[in-house]
């Protein structure tokens, strides 16, 4: 009888045993098991050129997806959103690599993405991974014609609109002959093709044009060649810096002065308060976006510049749209899966403080208004942030490349 009690007793005890590590197995456990049931999260990034030529543009690119994360309460189908950050040195090659690696390790959409050699190349790779990205910054048609993607988006400006819109309202104006100094890459030879097309269209002629390499400090030698065109416009095919050193040494040659106008296809923000109005006066220009366009575009710029002060550009402006229009999209198809997303991003309007009723094209062209803009006078300029006048609203359809036109293989005759 003992000897059975201490036996029941130590099966007990040993019952008793296995039953405090059962427990405190759990207890270790419980841990492990709410992390793995923790939503990972949503990643999105933007890859701009935060360094160079073009580091004023791009400069609060982040800042402005931050807010259209803000804006839908920092989660998306019960995820966190995490923002990723890179510079892609203007170089295609760092661009490629770095977009190669973010979708490798979970990233779903990349935006931002200026200049055309980078957005080409990183628009390789989101095809080659099968993801998303939002071209802002970019401004090469053919990422809406040879290379257009099913999980690709341009959503700001291109080459086509802007010659369209700038290159049409200066020939009517009376500019009717051209000479162009032009940026040798993608981005220049596109925004010079589309421009020539353009005033051939509206009755001008082009008499000539020089390239020029990026990040150029000296441009006169370029400045003679186009002082010596007599053309009436010297039409600048390039951005940035490029742009605004141009037109410095424009005018100290005297191209203004002796009667030749100066036509900047693509402006900024940044560009004429580089200059100052008593240079830059007078331009003419086209932009999806001004701060100072109505009460929500103000209202927007206060929480942009809470974040980063300084005056947001279109590229700003639509990496913030972008973001925006994305996020609202996979909380619509309840999936990240990236052609789910597109799908519905390309289903639902784009409406925000930029962006009225836009619809997301086949090909990948966000459909949206744009606006012919002139940089005022200082006597017309209310303080340092008040530089431009709206002077028409071009719609949509008016703006952009017939779709038939891009030669995007997404579309079938």
């Amino acid at each position: 009888m003992i000897v059975k009690f201490v036996a029941a007793a130590r099966s007990c005890s040993l019952i008793a045993v296995a039953l405090g590590l059962a427990t405190v197995g759990a207890l270790a456990l419980a841990p492990l098991q709410t992390r793995a049931q923790s939503p990972q999260p949503l990643k999105i990034a933007v890859l701009a050129g935060l360094s160079g030529v073009y580091a004023d543009i791009a400069l609060g690119q982040a800042e402005a997806m931050q807010l259209a994360v803000d804006e839908v309460g920092g989660k998306v189908l019960g995820r966190p959103i995490e923002v990723l950050s890179a510079d892609h040195q203007n170089k295609p090659d760092v661009a490629a690599s770095v977009a190669r690696k973010w979708y490798d390790d979970g990233v779903r959409m990349i935006s931002g993405l200026d200049t055309s050699s980078v957005g080409l190349a990183v628009r390789k790779v989101a095809q080659e991974k099968g993801q998303i990205d939002l071209n802002v910054g970019s401004a090469t048609a053919d990422l809406t014609g040879p290379a257009c993607s099913a999980t690709g988006a341009h959503w700001v400006y291109d080459t086509y609109a802007l010659a369209q819109v700038t290159g049409s309202a200066v020939v009517k104006d009376g500019g009717d002959t051209w000479f162009f100094v032009t940026a040798d890459y993608a981005f220049g030879k596109s925004m010079e093709d589309q421009a020539t097309a353009v005033i051939k269209a509206a009755g001008g002629k082009v008499l000539g044009g020089v390239k020029h390499p990026l990040s150029t400090q000296d441009f006169s030698s370029f400045m003679l060649q186009a002082q010596a065109s007599k053309a009436k416009i010297v039409g600048l095919a390039n951005a940035g810096m490029d742009t605004v050193n141009a037109i410095k040494q424009a005018g100290e040659f005297g191209l203004v002065k002796g009667g030749q106008r100066i036509a900047g296809l693509i402006i900024f923000e940044s560009d004429v308060q580089s200059l100052g109005l008593q240079t830059a006066q007078g331009l003419v220009l086209t932009t999806a976006f001004y701060w100072d366009q109505n009460d929500e575009t103000r209202a927007w710029t206060k929480k942009f510049r809470a974040k980063r002060d300084k005056v947001p550009n279109l590229t700003i402006a639509g990496v913030y749209s972008a973001t925006l229009h994305y996020l609202k999209a996979v909380q619509a198809a309840g999936t990240d899966e990236p052609k789910a997303v597109m799908a519905k991003m390309k289903e639902m309007p784009v409406n925000d403080m930029m962006t009225r009723n836009a619809q997301l094209r086949e090909d990948g062209r966000l459909m949206r208004d744009m606006y012919l803009a002139q940089v005022k006078a200082p006597s017309e300029s209310k303080g340092k942030d008040d530089i431009y006048k709206i002077l028409a609203t071009v719609p949509a359809e008016q703006a952009w490349r017939p779709l038939k036109d891009g030669k995007c293989p997404l579309i079938k005759d």
